[in-house]
């Protein structure tokens, strides 16, 4: 349920005080009920010169009040022209009744009428703020203040959308050759990799205004909702003329829908269909530009990306060597980085990092130097904050740990090191521990292959045998009856390269090309991992005496770099 605003909370708030007053009023009255005297009896205490106050008027009784009482009277009205004469004269104070006393009577109801009106009134301005309205607040319409420059890496991605930024900025440019703009793109890729930030640069380069909503502010419960505030926020976008409308996790409503129209959400697909329409609508002349952003392009309906709606798909992928680079030294800018911090073997260091990822790195060494009270970030800082962004922070108190638990994690991860060296001298293994983690991991060894856009099948299969080499060790060395739990990880890394590698990639030599599932392709899998773990098994034996030297260093150091590892190796 949404918040209540200030105005309506006031406004309910008041309600229930004029409320309270009124029944206050109301109890009042009921207490003062006036006791009933002979009119004989009320001339009685007028001579005797108790009396104090009089209401005559034409009702069928006149009230009176006592001197020194507080209770009140009445007697029957003898409609008598001169009693106003005899009880000023008696020293009687007289006031007319059914004015005074009538609009006392009626204050209560015109306080609570007024209260009310104003509550309504107050509700009333905000009802088109309410749990139905889309709420683009000052900040998502305001000018982006970033640009190209603000973005490092993803030059190809900058390429694809640099002609819609001029496009935005000119339309009767291309309006003249025909051409038409294109009404919406779509950013696909990993998260964390700067769809946003592109989106907001695109409006940036462009002078525009750019509004900023999510796939989930238009997913409601109620049926018709989520189609109005998608009208609702590109009548926004056109009453600010040329802009940039961006919607992130569109596939929260763009999903594939139900075929056959059962099995559906109907709100999801009127909030659809209402999507589709606006973008139909646009002209080529508007200088408007809807941009998209999803972590899953295979879920979104065709309807979405067909020419027309959604034309351009720009993937926005994790940065390569060069752009991790140019990241990691646009984050460093601000910070007092020592010059031993060598940005571009940091960026050799992070494959597969994002740019978030790498701006999280960045940062936490920056927090390791604050509390070290460090004038500068070295080294250890951001070597540390390495360690704690693959696997958390280290574990200070290590005093449970066993001896041989320190063995059996020595040579888990000698074993990975071993098979990556042997196997895959072009990786590189950056570091090797036995140190654990807060997340729960005995140690890592940490095995940074090259960037590439393609894989052998022979690089598959080593890369799987290295995985496997953990278990394997372990077995080698401790016997089968002692391996460990250690090795749950690679085992689902492993299951799930060598599915790809028999059903997606066709590399099976019983399966080919077929790309089946089920029972043949279950017991094709097992064949092949169960193959692969005898080769890793074997390597292990065969180089049982380099195994034995980086698991023994590693009892004695705790952590390897690679060139100490390459020294053991020699």
């Amino acid at each position: 349920m949404k918040k209540l605003g200030r105005k309506q909370i006031f406004g309910i708030l008041s309600a229930v005080v004029a409320l309270g007053v009124a029944a206050a009023f109301f109890v009042h009255d009921s207490a003062e009920e006036a006791a009933f005297v002979p009119y004989t009896q009320f001339v009685e205490w007028v001579d005797e010169g108790l009396v104090q106050e009089v209401a005559v008027g034409e009702a069928p009784v006149i009230a009176f009040r006592l001197h020194n009482s507080e209770n009140a009277y009445e007697t029957s009205n003898p409609r008598n022209p001169g009693l106003t004469e005899q009880l000023l004269l008696a020293g009687v104070d007289v006031v007319e009744q059914g004015s005074f006393a009538g609009i006392t009577s009626l204050l209560p109801f015109v306080f609570l009428g007024g209260i009310f009106f104003f509550a309504f009134r107050a509700m009333s301005k905000n009802s088109g703020k309410g749990a139905m309205a889309l709420n683009v607040s000052a900040s998502d319409i305001s000018q982006s203040d970033v640009n190209f420059q603000s973005v490092a890496g993803n030059v190809e991605a900058k390429e694809m959308v640099a002609d819609v930024v001029d496009f935005i900025k000119n339309p009767d440019k291309y309006a003249r050759y025909g051409a038409r703009m294109p009404r919406g793109m779509i950013f696909y890729g990993p998260p964390g990799t700067g769809k946003t930030l592109m989106a907001r640069a695109i409006a940036g380069e462009a002078g525009v205004p750019f509004f900023a909503v999510s796939g989930s502010d238009f997913v409601q419960m109620y049926v018709g909702v989520g189609a109005s505030r998608v009208r609702e926020l590109f009548k926004k976008a056109r009453e600010a003329g040329r802009a940039v409308i961006f919607i992130d996790e569109i596939d929260a409503v763009g999903k594939t829908r139900a075929s056959g129209g059962n099995g559906g959400n109907d709100e999801r697909d009127q909030t659809l269909n209402a999507l589709l329409t606006e973008m139909s609508g646009f002209s080529g002349s508007e200088g408007i530009v809807v941009i998209a952003a999803t972590n899953r392009l295979d879920t979104l309906d065709e309807a979405l990306l067909r020419p027309g709606r959604f034309d351009r798909q720009v993937e926005i992928a994790l940065p390569d060597l060069t752009g991790r680079e140019s990241i990691l030294a646009a984050h460093a800018k601000g910070k007092p980085m020592e010059k031993s911090v060598n940005i571009s073997q940091l960026a050799k260091q992070t494959v597969y990092f994002s740019g978030a990822m790498l701006e999280n790195l960045l940062n936490e060494a920056a927090i390791n130097a604050a509390k070290s009270g460090k004038e500068t970030i070295g080294q250890n800082e951001v070597d540390t904050a390495f360690y704690t962004v693959i696997a958390g922070s280290e574990k200070k108190d290590r005093s449970g740990i066993k001896e041989q638990e320190r063995r059996i994690t020595a040579y888990h991860e000698s074993g990975h090191a071993l098979a990556t060296k042997l196997l895959s001298p072009e990786n590189s293994v950056a570091k090797i521990t036995i140190i654990p983690s807060t997340k729960g991991a005995g140690g890592f060894c940490l095995n940074l292959p090259p960037d590439k856009m393609y894989y052998t099948k022979s690089e598959l299969e080593r890369q799987a045998i290295s995985l496997l080499a953990g278990r394997a060790a372990e077995e080698v060395i401790f016997g089968e009856e002692n391996i460990t739990t250690g090795a749950s990880n690679d085992i689902q890394r492993v299951n799930a390269l060598v599915k790809d590698y028999v059903t997606k990639y066709g590399m099976s030599s019983k399966l080919g090309l077929a790309t089946t599932t089920g029972e043949a392709a279950d017991t094709e899998c097992r064949e092949v991992i169960s193959n692969l773990y005898e080769q890793s098994t074997e390597l292990m034996r065969l180089h049982k005496d380099r195994l034995d030297k980086i698991a023994n260093a590693l009892l004695e150091k705790e952590t390897l770099n690679e060139d100490e590892l390459d020294l053991l190796l020699a």
